[in-house]
């Protein structure tokens, strides 16, 4: 395992997401949990097991938590895992 889930890792996944990334981490949420209806989302944190996120429902802020399909081993399964993800999401065409 090259890296493990550090806070200091997981806070610098979530930055470059909600940055660079915010329409991936709410089609994330829209697909792949059970907030569908969600309007805006922000990763909060991520592990090897799943990703946190906060969506907005009907206007009401939602904890979400979406599960990955197997266990992470490091950051770079995470961000290899998080561009299948993305490519899945935008074929189911949410």
């Amino acid at each position: 395992m090259s890296e493990s889930f550090t806070p200091q890792i997981s806070d610098r996944i979530c930055r470059h997401m909600n940055e660079d990334h915010a329409d991936a981490v709410l089609l994330y949420a829209k697909v792949f949990s059970d907030a569908t209806a969600a309007t805006t989302a922000e990763m909060v944190a991520i592990d090897a097991q799943g990703m946190d996120l906060l969506t907005q429902v009907n206007g009401s802020p939602m904890p979400t938590r979406v599960l990955f399909d197997h266990v992470l081993q490091d950051a770079e399964d995470a961000h290899h895992t998080l561009i299948d993800m993305i490519k899945q999401a935008r074929q189911a065409g949410k």
